[in-house]
């Protein structure tokens, strides 16, 4: 692995969000000025063909990515402000695996995707 995609690596590692690649990209500029856009791109690329990327695409237009995660999780989506939240529900989960037996298949992967808009909050 050369010294760039390292950086490329510990970026995405460090990423408490879910960059695309502009975004990977300016972090990864931050610590190695000579790492260009397209170098950024073929690593995701690479890292996504080799199962250690995940990409996602919440409706906004660009690819999104993250590590893999050990333990499945989804993902609920702030359509205004365009923030991630992950989460993970038993009862969903268990729900998902009932209906794909009631139709007469095994799960073998599943992705879930909710988008809302944040509650208003009532004025006091």
């Amino acid at each position: 692995m050369t010294e760039q995609r390292r950086v490329i690596a510990r970026v995405l590692s460090e990423a408490t969000d879910h960059p695309d690649v502009e975004e990977l990209y300016a972090r990864a500029s931050k610590i190695d000025e000579h790492i260009s856009i397209a170098t950024v791109y073929r690593t995701v690329r690479l890292f996504e063909e080799a199962g250690i990327l995940e990409r996602h695409d919440f409706r906004d237009g660009r690819s999104r990515y993250e590590e893999v995660p050990e333990r499945h999780h989804d993902h609920l989506i702030d359509v205004q402000s365009g923030q991630v939240v992950e989460f993970r529900n038993e009862d969903i989960e268990r729900l998902q695996e009932l209906i794909a037996r009631e139709l007469g298949y095994r799960l073998v992967d599943h992705r879930l995707e909710l988008y809302g808009v944040p509650l208003a909050k009532e004025s006091s």
